[in-house]
């Protein structure tokens, strides 16, 4: 925390703090690029396989899903087969296999692993183009994004410490995906809105403290100049930030979404 309260305090003044300052400038915005690249992949993703479910008159497909939309083959086995329960869990495994590994790669591995776990995540939510209208999802989309760049405006211009929350908040995650898994066997309406408003909340509080988090981690390494550092350090910034954005967008659309 050295360099952070020496700069939020004004102890390093002069060129120094103007090269850590446009340092820092770059590296946020290397993390909230490669974020939004991430976020264009998981969408494009997740439109493409929209197209599983077919409206047709003829009864084409292998399951129904309304009076005249029925899911084609790949659709059945991404959405209704036991193949479900590995697109379902996949980011979560993928996440934790990236965590692990990521000293190991080099900045330019890492980036194109955090891509593919984009695109896996997209498949992973592609369902909600067949559950939601296309309007609540756009909707539900720009009030995230208006709700979570006030948050990390927030957390990166707070000079409160945010740390101290972050425990906290890692055990609330930790909790959510518990009642997540027990919610997919008992079904329950009112423990599933539990869940989202808890969901909503917790990943609000994430995205102030990740952000404050990748500010001062990088000007606690700004002295050393490790570039292969910084490079793998936005990348897994980056990967905080999308994980923030989505969980906080999947669980608003649960309230917002308006359903097919």
């Amino acid at each position: 925390m050295a360099q952070f309260d020496a700069l939020q305090t004004g102890a390093i003044s002069g060129a120094r703090a103007a090269e850590i300052d446009q340092g820092l400038r770059a590296h946020m915005n290397k993390v909230y690029g490669t974020m939004s690249v991430g976020m264009l992949i998981t969408f494009a993703a997740a439109w493409a396989l929209s197209g599983l479910a077919v409206t047709t008159d003829a009864g084409v497909g292998v399951a129904q899903l309304s009076a005249d939309k029925y899911l084609t083959d790949l659709g059945y086995a991404l959405y209704a087969s036991p193949l479900k329960w590995v697109v379902m869990f996949a980011p979560l495994a993928f996440v934790f296999g990236f965590s692990a590994m990521i000293n190991k790669m080099s900045a330019a591995t890492a980036q194109v692993v955090f891509y593919a776990f984009a695109a896996v995540m997209g498949i992973s939510i592609s369902s909600i183009f067949l559950v939601f209208t296309g309007t609540s999802i756009a909707q539900t989309f720009l009030v995230t994004s208006i709700a979570f760049a006030g948050l990390s405006l927030y957390g990166y211009t707070t000079k409160k410490d945010l740390s101290a929350m972050g425990t906290f908040l890692i055990m609330g995650v930790i909790g959510l995906i518990v009642a997540m898994i027990v919610n997919l066997f008992i079904q329950s309406g009112p423990l599933g809105m539990a869940i989202s408003a808890l969901g909503v909340l917790i990943f609000a509080g994430l995205t102030a403290y990740d952000t404050q988090k990748i500010k001062t981690e990088y000007l606690q390494h700004a002295v050393h100049a490790d570039s292969e550092w910084l490079g793998k350090a936005a990348i897994m910034g980056a990967l905080s930030l999308y994980l923030d954005f989505i969980n906080m967008f999947m669980f608003l659309l649960q309230f917002m979404g308006n359903r097919e």
